[in-house]
């Protein structure tokens, strides 16, 4: 392993290996062999995804229904 660092999309994590290199198998079949422990990986995605429900709830005011983030685009077929 090198010094490298990069991040993935946990979405699109298929699988996670630990035996003994920890290993994140991608729905694309990319494999990555990470220095984090498999417990790490799992604390790490469930943190982001506390932080995203986190967000996402303060964007709704106590009074207010929920509303899509972002408006929907209006298209036209090709060729009008």
């Amino acid at each position: 392993m090198n010094d490298s660092t990069f991040a993935v999309n946990p979405d699109l994590i298929a699988r996670v290996h630990a035996s003994p290199d920890t290993t994140l198998v991608m729905v694309d079949g990319a494999s990555y062999v990470v220095a984090e422990s498999l417990d790490q990986i799992v604390s790490a995605i469930v943190a982001f995804r506390a932080r995203v429900i986190s967000h996402a709830q303060s964007m709704i005011g106590a009074d207010e229904s929920p509303r899509p983030v972002l408006e929907p685009v209006a298209l036209r077929p090709r060729g009008v």
